[in-house]
Order: structure tokens, then sequence, then C-alpha cells
């Protein structure tokens, strides 16, 4: 496996759209061949489709099958995958069964990437691809991602960040070729609904999954998030949506389902959804993170 070293900063970020679509494809035809680290969201679903433009089949989408991926997600991806006419390879990882990642610690993204690192780097030896890659675009670098620092260490490559592609546009290219993904709300991993040093457990993640998918599926909430504190389910839906949850007869539905799941209470956050609510703790002093 090649190691990407990034040469300085790039100004991509300023250049207009088109331009950056064209860079993101000459970095793609450059790569020669990739195995991408597809999940069907928003950006690894239009890096995967680029890739397999520019590439043919020698980009390959590899999608990754455990407790902490919801099973609705699962299902639409490989769907969008198959629709595409896209080759992808599903595998099973086992990050739950790390200790260092079941403990939760704040970097706990940084093992469940490097479980997944080491299924595509497998795919990639056994079909002679040269390039890892994943979906990080260039809002990411603003956040906290401690999985990005695994995909440094075994030279993975984020094109879309190479390219300068912001979420926002990333949803105007995928709207503009098609993709149904386009307006696909963000969706991180299961385990994110959890306090940091908060135990992980294969039961609590098909708990919090089939509070999910009933808000979901059932309700129609569209944006949706139950943090799991405890005892203390935290429900998190778009802003535009804290109303009708509030409504009598919703509260009441989602109250006896949420109770049947395990819950003892159920709260509804009214601020709405924030992505990566739960890094705030991060901010706190360091004595008020320490098990607290």
């Amino acid at each position: 496996m090649a190691i990407f070293v990034p040469v300085g900063d790039r100004p991509a970020n300023e250049l207009p759209v088109d331009q950056k679509v064209a860079s993101l494809r000459k970095i793609l035809r450059e790569m020669g061949s990739v195995v991408v680290g597809y999940s069907g969201g928003a950006d690894s679903a239009l890096l995967l489709k680029i890739a397999h433009d520019e590439l043919g089949d020698k980009a390959v989408g590899a999608i990754a099958v455990s407790e902490s991926y919801p099973r609705r997600e699962r299902d639409s991806a490989l769907a969008l995958a198959k629709d595409l006419g896209i080759p992808v390879e599903v595998v099973e990882t086992r990050e739950i069964e790390r200790e260092e990642y079941a403990a939760n610690p704040a970097n706990r993204c940084y093992y469940c990437k490097l479980e997944l690192f080491s299924h595509l780097s497998r795919i990639a030896r056994d079909r002679g691809i040269r390039w890892l890659a994943y979906g990080a675009n260039h809002d990411d670098l603003g956040d906290y991602r401690p999985g990005q620092e695994a995909g440094r260490e075994v030279g993975a490559r984020a094109p879309l960040i190479e390219a300068g592609l912001t979420k926002a546009e990333i949803r105007h290219v995928s709207h503009e070729i098609g993709l149904p993904t386009w307006d696909k709300p963000a969706m991180a991993c299961l385990s994110s609904r959890f306090p940091y040093g908060a135990r992980i457990t294969k039961e609590l993640l098909a708990r919090v999954e089939a509070a999910e998918d009933f808000l979901r599926a059932d309700l129609g909430f569209r944006e949706v998030r139950v943090r799991h504190h405890d005892t203390v389910a935290r429900i998190e839906v778009g802003a535009d949506e804290v109303d009708r949850m509030l409504s009598r007869d919703l509260r009441m539905q989602i109250t006896t389902r949420l109770k049947e799941l395990g819950y003892l209470h159920v709260a509804v956050d009214l601020e709405g959804f924030r992505s990566g609510s739960m890094n705030a703790v991060l901010t706190l002093a360091p004595e008020r993170t320490n098990g607290h």
C-alpha cells in the first residue's frame, strides 16, 4: 500500500464547484485504482459514483456490516449501488469486540476505522488495487474526527477533502447528477448515541436502533437521533419537527414504545438535532470529563 502525504495546504476550497469536481475526477484518475469505504451516505455515495465513472472496475466499494451500522442504512446503500451498477463488497467488522472500542473513549472512532481499514486493505491486496479512500469532506476538517487519524496511519486518502468539496457542494453535485442521496440526512454509526465512557454493547446498540427505526419508519420523522443516557432516552429531531414530536398523541406513542424497549424516561431535546452533539462534553474541563 502506497502512502499519500499531502503537500502543503491547498486553496481548493476556494474554487468554483465545477472546478472542484474536475479536480476530484483528476485525482481519482491519477490514483488509478481504489477501494472506497462506502456507507450509502451523501459523501461516500458521490465519491464511489465518480470513482466508478473514472476508473470503471478498478473502483470497488466496500461496506462494513456490524451491530453499530443500522440495517436499514445497509440495505438502502446496497440497493443504491446495485441500481448504479457499482460492485460493492460486504465485510463483517467486529469493532464491538475490541475492548478499546467497547469502552467508548473519546477516540472510539479511531479504533472503528482501524478495523474498517484492515478489511479494505485486504480487499485492495486481493484485487491488486493501490489506494484506499473514504468519504470525509472539507467541512470535517473543523470537527473532532479521530477516525481520520486511522486513515492517515494506513495511507488512506480522502479525495473529497483533497478537492476541497464541502457538504453543501456535495449535495449540490449529487442532485445535479441524479444521486438520490443528495438530500439524505447525515447518519453516524449507532455508537455515536452514547456518551463517552458509557460502555457499548450489542444489546444497547440494538435498543437504540429499534427506537430510531420506530421514530423514522412508523412515525415519519426524517432526521432522528436517540441519545442513550443509561435509563434515559434523549431524542433529537430536526428543528422543524420538534413541535410535531411534542404533540400529545405522539408523545404518548413515543413514550410507550421506548419504555417497551427498556428506557425508564423519555426526553425530547428542545434544541433539535445537532450533528456530533455528544462531542460537547469534550469542551469541558478535563476533570468534568473523567468518568462523569
